[in-house]
This record gives C-alpha cells, sequence and structure tokens, in this order.
C-alpha cells in the first residue's frame, strides 16, 4: 500500500479546504471595513424641501419625512444614491390606511419597504410606501430613480416616508449632499428643514 494516497485523508483534506473557502466567502465580507461614505441626497425630489423629523422612541438616526408643502400621499420616493436592490415588498402587515381612508387600522412593520445596497457595507431603507415597490431585489438602481411612493403602510400613523441609512449593517446619522441631517438621537422630538439635490 506504501505510495498509494489514503483514501480518508484525501476526502479529509478536501472537506478542511471546501470549509476554509466556504468560510471566507461568508466571513470576510463581513470582516472587511466600511468604504467611503457614498455621495447620498435626499430621497425625494428635486429642489423639494421637506421636514425631517424624529421623536421619543423612534430610535437613533431614523428619519421621518413630511414635505412642507401639499400632502404627502403618492409623493415620489427616489434612490438616494445607485446600488442594488437586496429586499423589496412587504415587512409586516400593510394595515389599510389609503388616501381615501388615512384613519383605517395600522398594520405592522414597515409595511411596503425597500432595501439598497450601495456597495462598501453602506445601505439605504425606506418604509411605509403607498403601494408595490417600483424595483425588485435584484434590480440595478440609479441616483434619483423612483423606487416606491410615500404612503402609510406597517406600523404608521400618518403618510411619511421612514428612512435610514446604515454602515455596516448599524444605522448611522444619515447625510444628504456631503452635509449630516442632524438627526441623531430619539430622546425628544425634533426636526430640520432640509432641500433635495437629487437632481439625477
Amino acid at each position: 500500500m506504501t505510495g498509494r494516497p489514503n483514501r480518508t485523508a484525501l476526502m479529509l483534506g478536501i472537506g478542511l479546504a471546501a470549509v476554509i473557502v466556504v468560510t471566507g466567502v461568508i466571513l470576510l465580507p463581513r470582516l472587511r471595513p466600511p468604504g467611503p461614505r457614498p455621495a447620498f441626497q435626499l430621497p425625494v425630489t428635486c429642489e423639494e424641501t421637506w421636514v425631517l423629523g424624529t421623536y421619543p422612541g423612534h430610535d437613533d438616526f431614523d428619519i421621518d419625512f413630511f414635505p412642507t408643502s401639499g400632502q404627502a400621499w403618492g409623493r415620489p420616493v427616489l434612490a438616494s444614491f445607485g446600488g442594488t436592490v437586496t429586499e423589496a415588498g412587504i415587512n409586516g402587515t400593510l394595515g389599510s390606511r389609503t388616501p381615501d381612508n388615512p384613519k383605517g387600522p395600522h398594520g405592522t412593520g414597515a409595511g411596503y419597504w425597500v432595501k439598497i445596497d450601495h456597495g462598501g457595507r453602506w445601505q439605504t431603507v425606506y418604509l411605509h410606501l403607498l403601494e408595490p415597490p417600483a424595483v425588485e431585489p435584484g434590480d440595478r438602481v440609479t441616483i434619483g430613480q423612483r423606487i416606491g411612493s410615500v404612503g402609510s403602510t406597517g406600523k404608521s400613523g400618518a403618510p411619511h416616508l421612514h428612512y435610514e441609512q446604515l454602515r455596516a449593517g448599524a444605522k448611522v446619522e444619515s447625510h444628504f449632499d456631503g452635509a449630516p441631517s442632524g438627526i441623531t438621537t430619539d430622546n425628544r422630538e425634533y426636526s430640520v428643514e432640509r432641500t433635495s439635490r437629487n437632481c439625477g
């Protein structure tokens, strides 16, 4: 038997190599440090001014968007930077709040929502959309592309867009047009106004 490979040892070696490769594929991207922050823009129509707000219990860095004029229902929700859609559909239950029935029962969770991966371990999420998103998982989107409409699905008290920026899976203060949003903690109710430069 001298000189013949040991079949068991060979199989163990192949199995160990496969485990190392799979582990590297799964873990290395998560261990890699995040890249630079993309040049995010407000997720709303160019030149429109919106109120960005939060309140106690909302969670740090979460932003609710409300227009400063006109109704919120159905306003376009835009990708704040280019990337790949990783989630698009329903989170929780929708409820039945609509423009025709704005005080109807609310649902749970995010309702209709979209999540976009922008590369470099940066992501954005868009919650409470009015109707099924205009994009699907796997779609490539460009900055300023319409991905949905402002609504009040899920656990939502009024039509608005709930928005978050995530770095390596953790929420961080959102920046727009290179400047911090000013929405950081949820220790009190407060808001700021910002004008969109998401002009495609």
